[in-house]
């Protein structure tokens, strides 16, 4: 990959300005950004990299360009990737890639033709706290993992929401908005594949958008009876000292570690992992900084070399994700309802 400038197709979401900034970091040019929606958003970016506005896409798909950022609305990124393949550009995803399984099929498909490299932001393996979590996995200190637990709050501030964030079809819902991530943290962690799912989501607010669901939990069972529970919601209080207070719970044989992602608002504000062994009493264990960030990453990926999150783990995220949903049961308060 000679090109140093990359381009940002679909600017939905301010997850982008992870990869703008990294890029640019990299010493990557931006050519510009197309939205053909949410121009506030991409206008924020633009003024605050100093990055033109494009007005339509085939701007951005030219010889020059080698990597093509995506934040469009989540059921609409597949048709970027497909878009991307056929100009030869590799593309750099926000979370979820897809939304159903017709989406699924179609990103298998590419992913199967080889032609680009498909990257995204499933950026909870470069956090500080989590991946020192998974140096003391590896390192044997908690032992053979027992159980896994992820909360995942959010504060939903609904009237700052995009009309298409409230439905299931565009947004693919709760569970695979924000489950993602914990699906792609389990392999990660364990080395092991998903077996078995049942889990539900629910809706008892917002009767005006239907299919808007505000909870989301999940067992998993994994490979070797490792069993996870997942959690997450979009009722962190407008009071609360952060966005959501993610925590990631890890029993094993030997010791037991929490991380508390968004700090405590009693101790800290920094994460803070937490471990006890058989061996050694409670401590706060020191944060180690990754080797490089997602983008990096994904460049090194591009360029034929070594990466930490690959292909396989895209697609068996997402695989995940996806399935789960699907075999979720719906709790509906407004309907009265329970359904598969």
């Amino acid at each position: 990959m000679n090109s140093r400038r990359f381009a940002i197709i679909g600017c939905q979401h301010a997850h982008i300005g992870i990869f703008i900034s990294e890029m640019l970091e990299l010493g990557y040019t931006c050519a510009g950004i197309f939205e053909d929606d949410n121009d506030e958003m991409a206008q924020g970016f633009a003024d605050q990299f100093g990055i033109p506005l494009a007005e339509d896409k085939e701007s951005l798909l030219g010889d020059d360009i080698a990597v093509i950022g995506c934040a469009s609305i989540n059921a609409h990124k597949i048709d970027v990737i497909e878009l991307c393949e056929s100009r030869g550009k590799h593309v750099m995803l926000d979370k979820p890639a897809v939304t159903s399984r017709e989406g699924l099929e179609r990103l298998k498909a590419v992913l199967d033709r080889g032609r680009i490299q498909i990257g995204m932001l499933l950026t909870e393996r470069f956090h500080p706290a989590i991946y020192t979590l998974k140096q003391q996995l590896e390192q044997g200190a908690l032992g053979d993992i027992v159980t896994i637990g992820m909360r995942k709050p959010h504060r939903l501030d609904a009237s700052k929401r995009p009309a298409w964030f409230f439905s299931k079809q565009l947004s693919g819902g709760i569970l695979i908005d924000l489950l993602v991530h914990d699906f792609d943290l389990l392999r990660w962690f364990t080395g092991k594949e998903i077996e078995k799912f049942d889990g539900c989501v629910g809706k008892t607010i917002l009767p005006e958008h239907p299919t808007f669901y505000n909870t989301a939990s999940v067992q998993v069972v994994m490979e070797d009876c490792i069993v996870a529970q997942l959690y997450a919601d979009w009722h962190t209080p407008g009071k609360s000292w952060t966005w959501g207070d993610g925590r990631i719970f890890v029993t094993g044989t030997e010791g037991f570690a929490e991380l508390r992602l968004q700090g405590d608002p009693f101790v800290r504000e920094e994460s803070i992992m937490i471990q006890l062994t058989n061996g050694e009493p409670a401590v706060l264990v020191p944060l180690l900084s990754p080797p490089c960030t997602i983008t990096e990453d994904f460049i090194r990926r591009i360029q034929g070399l070594d990466s930490l999150l690959t292909h396989n783990d895209i697609l068996k995220t997402t695989e995940a994700t996806i399935k789960a949903d699907g075999l979720a049961t719906i709790l509906d308060v407004h309907e009265r309802k329970i359904q598969r």
